[in-house]
Parts: structure tokens; C-alpha cells; sequence
């Protein structure tokens, strides 16, 4: 009886197991701390990572405990992303500034050869748009550029060239009204858009020399209007040929 009641008087403690636990535990931190300092991180596979984490218990959620000269990555790992969001950032601004000279370039070039009543030049954030008013390059229906279009297109065509053998690509888009056409030869004004755009296309590259590698062509139909087309002046503003100049992704 004796041994019993020293037994139960002994005092409560953390089993002798438990220290060896926490070292264990504690090596492997430190193991994969050292892993992961010596790797090259993938941002994307670090964050899903660490997402996977998100409301568990345990020392990733809301730790600190790797450090870089930004700060935490621990409960702080949205360093990582913020640092990319913001030289993303930085490269849409830097871009965004070249297509600003390019457009101010485009617009004294189009006022020194008196073509800035017939095109106009504008900037669309990441892009510069040179639009042509279907009547000055085709006739009604058709999709062959007429002898005065011609002439315009190659004086544009000429002048962007230098953009295209740098580091910039253009594409060719063509717009309708919503007037419907039906022929043998334009089903709709989907292949009446698409056959302008790869008209002009064709041109800068066959005649304006031009790589093929740096412009591509699309029509768009009467599906991206940019006035009504309830009024005869709206339908007319619908009508045209967009040339369109950004930055090569691929550069």
C-alpha cells in the first residue's frame, strides 16, 4: 500500500519521450530551412505551397520565420507576389510610355504629309491604333484596296516599318457596320471584315516589305461597333481598317 500512494504522489511532467520529439522536430525545421535557402524559388509552386497552409495551426500560419531583405516569408510570403505584381507593374508603365512616342511620332509624321484628315492615331493603353475609314481603301463590298488607298497605306506603311523591324508587332483588324451582305463571295460581313484586313496585311508585306512574322490580320465583323449604328454617320464610323502597334511579347 505504501508503494502505491508514493506512486500517485509523484509529480506530474511531460514524458521523457517528448524531449527527444522536440528535437527531432526541430532538426527537421532546421533541415528543410537549409533546403529551401539553397533552392531556386518558383514563385507559383511556392505559393500554392504555402496557400495550402492557409487557417492551419502551426508555425507557417502567421509565423516569421524566413527573412530576406524585403522582409518576412513566413505569415509574410506575400512579399513574394507583391515583388512580382510590382515589376509588372513597372513593365506596363515602361511600355505605356514608348507607345505614347510612338503615337506623338505618328502624329506630327501624319501632319507633315497632310494624311491627318484621313487617318488618325491613337493610343489604347499598351497599343497605338492607326484607324482608316473603309471608303478612303475600298469600295462598297469589296475588299480590294482601291489606287488612293494605296497611296496612303504605303506612305503609313513605310513609317511603321521602323517599329516592326524593332521590337514591336502589328495586326490588321476590320470592322463593319451592321448592314448585313450576302454575296457569292461574303457570306457575311465576317469574311467582307476578315478579307479587308488580310488585304491590307498582304500589302505591307508584299509591297511595303514588311515580315510577315511581325503583322497578322483579323476581322471582327459589325461586332465591336464604335458608334451606333442607328444613324448613317455612326454606321460610316463603324466601317474601317485598324492597324494596330504593340509591344512584342515574345522580346
Amino acid at each position: 500500500m505504501a508503494k502505491k500512494k508514493k506512486e500517485e504522489e509523484a509529480p506530474a511532467g511531460a514524458p521523457a519521450w517528448m524531449a527527444t520529439f522536440s528535437d527531432l522536430m526541430t532538426l527537421l525545421l532546421c533541415f528543410f530551412v537549409l533546403l529551401f535557402s539553397m533552392s531556386s524559388l518558383d514563385i507559383a509552386k511556392f505559393t500554392a505551397f504555402i496557400n495550402s497552409y492557409s487557417g492551419s495551426t502551426g508555425i507557417i500560419d502567421g509565423g516569421e520565420v524566413l527573412l530576406n531583405s524585403n522582409g518576412m516569408l513566413g505569415g509574410g510570403v506575400e512579399n513574394v507576389p507583391e515583388e512580382e505584381d510590382r515589376k509588372a507593374a513597372e513593365n506596363i508603365k515602361q511600355i505605356t510610355i514608348e507607345m505614347e512616342n510612338i503615337k506623338e511620332e505618328l502624329d506630327k509624321f501624319l501632319k507633315s504629309e497632310g494624311l491627318d484628315n484621313k487617318v488618325t492615331v491613337e493610343q489604347d493603353g499598351e497599343e497605338v491604333v492607326l484607324t482608316f475609314e473603309d471608303f478612303m481603301l475600298f469600295d462598297s463590298g469589296l475588299a480590294v484596296i482601291k489606287p488612293d488607298g494605296l497611296e496612303v497605306l504605303g506612305k503609313i506603311g513605310n513609317e511603321i516599318k521602323q517599329y516592326l523591324e524593332d521590337d514591336y508587332i502589328a495586326r490588321a483588324e476590320g470592322h463593319t457596320d451592321n448592314l448585313p451582305i450576302n454575296s457569292l463571295i461574303f457570306p457575311s460581313n465576317w469574311e467582307l471584315s476578315a478579307s479587308r484586313a488580310i488585304s491590307v496585311a498582304k500589302y505591307l508585306i508584299n509591297d511595303i516589305g514588311i515580315s510577315p512574322m511581325r503583322i497578322s490580320a483579323e476581322g471582327f465583323g459589325e461586332f465591336y461597333p464604335i458608334a451606333t449604328n442607328d444613324t448613317p454617320e455612326g454606321r460610316a464610323q463603324n466601317r474601317r481598317v485598324e492597324i494596330k502597334i504593340a509591344k512584342d511579347a515574345i522580346d
